[in-house]
């Protein structure tokens, strides 16, 4: 029995199983969850240790210059106080470590929300108004001046929506304006078709995947006939 027949039996097994959680929650299914769950930690550790431990700590310390050594030393430092967070005693230890990744992946969150959505929003945005640009591109200015009033009132109104400041009076509940109201009334619209495009591309995207588990098990099924009936 040749390596490939093997490993499409374990496809065509695996698939079967987790198709089995149609019939509700049971021992096979959470056996191939486990299995899938425990190849995949495994897969990750051993590409941490190949491709970041390995050359970015344990290399420079042993055959770095000083002022590698010296660098190194800090997230190996930051790493090991990480690892008392595993006991209760010395669980303080690991506060320092853990405020710097919180504080890194904050910034680095930020800087990508705002370079990367915020940012190209509003440059997309203002462009969109450039209609020398759409005549040369042989486009009506009409029709690119109605686009580019609808997208910028589609984000206009969107940010509303998320806008929670309001006036606070005497004796009243604070609210916001009416005219914020109906801005925001507007957004959620904006956001629900935005929403609806978004399920349908999952939609779309995990009934591709079912198509292909269906034909591979069917072509494995076909392989596997084949070779035992000979």
């Amino acid at each position: 029995m040749s390596v490939d027949l093997i490993w499409t039996v374990v496809g065509f097994l695996l698939t079967l199983m987790m198709l089995s959680y149609i019939f509700g929650d049971n021992v096979l299914f959470r056996l191939a969850s486990y299995l899938f769950v425990g190849v995949s930690a495994a897969y990750v550790a051993l590409t941490l240790i190949v491709q970041v431990i390995s050359p970015k700590l344990f290399e420079p310390l042993i055959n770095g210059t000083l002022e590698e050594k010296i660098v190194a030393v800090v997230p190996l430092v930051l790493g090991m106080l990480l690892i008392m967070k595993l006991s209760p005693r010395l669980a303080r230890l690991g506060n320092l470590s853990m405020a710097y990744l919180i504080g890194v992946s904050a910034a680095v969150m930020v800087a990508g929300v705002v370079l990367g959505s915020l940012i190209p929003q509003v440059i997309a945005t203002t462009n969109s108004f450039d209609l020398q640009s759409a005549i040369n591109k042989g486009i009506n200015p009409f029709f690119q001046l109605v686009d580019a009033l609808y997208v910028a009132a589609g984000t206009i109104a969107t940010l509303m929506f998320f806008y929670f400041g309001a006036k606070s009076k005497p004796n009243t509940t604070p609210e916001r304006s009416r005219w914020v109201n109906i801005l925001a009334q507007i957004g959620q619209v904006f956001i629900g078709i935005t929403l609806g495009a978004v399920f349908a591309g999952v939609y779309s995207a995990a009934l591709a995947a079912l198509i292909e588990r269906i034909s591979s098990l069917w072509n494995s099924l076909f392989i596997i006939l084949k070779i035992f009936t000979g």
